[in-house]
């Protein structure tokens, strides 16, 4: 797992954590902290939708071929079901013997 803060202080102010409780900021650059955080949110919200659309996609393809599915093979149990019926009413018609 990768630490959340870096493993030494940088010199550079653009790479520097700050602690926006902690530091004393001005409204405007707490105005922009939260502009930042609400476009990189943005960004990964609309990552993880197209992952939900694609999987929800999935998941309805898949009940939909189960459906399918079980309407042919119903239909299928039907088909045999009329040659089993078939099949008894000829036996019924025909000739009487001691075998039948």
């Amino acid at each position: 797992m990768a630490d959340k803060t870096p493993p030494q202080k940088s010199n550079s102010p653009y790479a520097a954590r700050i602690d926006p409780t902690k530091e004393g900021l001005s409204q405007d650059q707490m105005h922009f902290i939260r502009q930042v955080e609400l476009e990189q949110w943005k960004r990964r919200t609309s990552k993880l939708r197209t992952r939900n659309v694609v999987t929800g996609l999935a998941i309805g393809a898949l009940v939909l071929g189960i459906y399918g599915y079980t309407f042919y093979s119903v239909s299928q149990e039907r088909i045999m079901d009329e040659i089993d019926e078939e099949a008894k009413r000829v036996r019924m018609q025909g000739p009487k013997t001691g075998a039948n």
